[in-house]
Formats: structure tokens, C-alpha cells, sequence
């Protein structure tokens, strides 16, 4: 990315978070869980969660990751386990969150491009996204052009502020993205 002629280029980077990045993501989610509804979450967890979050991802060897532009924290996006059951194992459920001041720029796009390859990488085959429709179509859309499907939807099952909430889920494969069948192990 870069800034307006005459200016050093931003330098924009996607990498690995590290535990001195939790204040910047704990700080970049409050927002998300106590104003919108583009999340279920009502109340902000804490660094110390956020660090559990971290760690657990390291100690499982799934991508937790940051977007960050000349050294400031901008967003961050992680997979987590789908569902407990051992036949789940190959399939995540991500998240993605940008300080909003640096949505539609291509930084999220740009984030979950790494985080879908780091995850294939992780051996997982199908990533879900669970998308609040909470009338913003901003996060359908970015999963779309990542080459998520729209592969259901589930009614009213989330209550916040006041009213019922959809939810959309979406849907990537990477054996589709990478050429393999379904039925390949």
C-alpha cells in the first residue's frame, strides 16, 4: 500500500501475532462488542483472554495473525475449532476485525487472503464464516471476493440491541481453491 506522491510509502504487512499485540486487538474488538451487532458479544474480553485466545492458537498450530501498518496494529483475524467432534477437525470457523478507520481499503481483503493460506496450511479444509446480518454487507462482501459461498442461513438466532439478528453462514474450501475433490484426504 502506499500513501499520496510525495510521501514514503505506508508499509503494510501481514504477520503472526505476538502477545505486546493483545492491547492493540483488545482494543480494536471493544468497539465491535459493545456498539454493533456484527458481533454476538456483548461485553469486551479482556487482554488476559485475548492472550488465551493467542496462545491456544499457537499451542494447536492455527494462524492467529495481525494486519499492521507502519508498526500500528490495524486488525487481526485467527481460526478456531468449527465444532468439537473429532470428524470437525479439518474444518475453522475465522474471524476478522479492522479498526474501522481502515475498512475498504483492501487491508482486510489482504488479511484474510493470509489467513485462508496459513490455515490451508494448518491442514484445514473448509473455513466457515458465521456473519451477523445486521444490515452491513461489508463482510458478506469481503468474504465473497475471497471465494467464500453462501451456504445457509440461520433465523433470528441472535439477540442485541434490542432486536433479532440472522446470521449468514458462509463457506470456503480450500480443496475446491486448490484443485482436490471432497472425497480426497
Amino acid at each position: 500500500m502506499h500513501s499520496t506522491l510525495g510521501q514514503v510509502a505506508d508499509v503494510f504487512l501481514v504477520r503472526d501475532a505476538e502477545p505486546d499485540d493483545v492491547p492493540a486487538i483488545a482494543r480494536i474488538f471493544a468497539p465491535y462488542a459493545l456498539e454493533s451487532a456484527l458481533t454476538f458479544d456483548t461485553v469486551p474480553f479482556t487482554e488476559d483472554e485475548w492472550l488465551d485466545k493467542l496462545q491456544t492458537a499457537r499451542r494447536t498450530g492455527r494462524p492467529f495473525l495481525v494486519a499492521a501498518l507502519d508498526s500500528t496494529v490495524i486488525g487481526y483475524a485467527y481460526v478456531t475449532p468449527w465444532k468439537a467432534k473429532p470428524g470437525y477437525s479439518q474444518t475453522v470457523e475465522n474471524s476478522i476485525y479492522l479498526a474501522p478507520e481502515y475498512a475498504g481499503r483492501g487491508y482486510g481483503r489482504a488479511l484474510l487472503a493470509e489467513l485462508l493460506v496459513r490455515a490451508a496450511a494448518a491442514d484445514a479444509r473448509q473455513v466457515i464464516a458465521v456473519i451477523a446480518d445486521s444490515g452491513s454487507p461489508a463482510s458478506q462482501a469481503l468474504h465473497r471476493s475471497a471465494g467464500f459461498i453462501e451456504a445457509g442461513r440461520l433465523r433470528q438466532v441472535g439477540f442485541k440491541h434490542g432486536r433479532w439478528i440472522d446470521t449468514v453462514l458462509m463457506q470456503y474450501s480450500a480443496d475446491a481453491a486448490q484443485g482436490r475433490g471432497h472425497d480426497q484426504a
